[in-house]
Parts: C-alpha cells; structure tokens; sequence
C-alpha cells in the first residue's frame, strides 16, 4: 500500500492461536540507513480487543488516510494500517503501557485515555518510553491513564 510507505507508523494485525493481536510499527533507519518500519511494540490478544476502537479511530482519523478514510467493518489480519505521527505515538504507548498486564477493564479506560490524549503529549511519553530508562515514566502513564490502581 502506497500510504503505508510514507506513514510514519503503521500497525499489522495477527489471527494467532490464542486471539487477534497487533504490532505496532515506527519508520525509523536502520543499520544500513534505510528507511524501514522498525516494530515498536506488540498487543496481546486481550489488550487488542481493548484497544481495538483505538485502533479502528486511528486508521479513521489519521492525516495520512486524509481523514476520510472510514473502516468497513472488522480489522484484517495481514494488512499494514498506515497512521501519522500523532496517532501512530498514542498507539505505540498504549501497547507499550498494556504490556504484561491482565486487567480487562484497565485497558479499556487506558485505551480511552489514550484517544483523548494529545499527539505532542503521547510523543514525549513515546520518547520517554524509549530511552532505556522507562520503568518510571511507564510506571507512571499507567497511573495517568488509569491501566493501574
């Protein structure tokens, strides 16, 4: 797909034994330099389900799709979805922030969180989620987004 090739996020959808699960995608350089999507973070088939209406607004909302761009029905394993850099960041923090935990119900008010969030605000988290030191800041979007008591 064409749009995907100039998104700077995308994620794929997965039919695995135990469920649908999704994996989250940055186009970043690599070793060589070039200009790959370079996978960020993976949803487990619970945090997917949670998060899937984010995932649906994403593909819909994003300025890559021309935000016209409505999904007719379910998400299709196989294919890459193309996000822009605001939605692609609240995405990647999401999956990173329901990475591990079990709470059902946690996800869902992370995922809402996470929609309402705002792009530049997600991107710092993204940032501070990266840098190699992230068991605080993770510690605390989870406690911003409500995923933990």
């Amino acid at each position: 797909m064409r749009l995907t090739r100039s998104a700077p996020f995308a994620f794929r959808v997965t039919d695995r034994s135990n469920g649908r699960t999704a994996t989250i995608y940055r186009r970043k350089p690599d070793a060589k330099g070039r200009d790959r999507l370079q996978r960020i973070a993976a949803l487990s088939p619970l945090a997917f389900t949670a998060g899937t209406s984010l995932l649906k607004d994403a593909v819909a909302k994003s300025v890559i799709a021309g935000r016209s761009a409505g999904l007719e029905g379910a998400l299709k394993p196989g294919q890459y979805y193309p996000m822009d850099s605001d939605w692609g960041s609240r995405v990647a923090c999401f999956a990173m922030i329901c990475a591990g935990l079990r709470d059902g119900e946690r996800m869902l008010k992370a995922a809402s969180r996470m929609r309402e969030a705002d792009g530049n605000e997600s991107a710092w988290w993204l940032g501070m989620l990266q840098n190699g030191q992230s068991v605080r800041a993770l510690r605390a979007l989870r406690i911003l987004t409500e995923a933990v008591e």
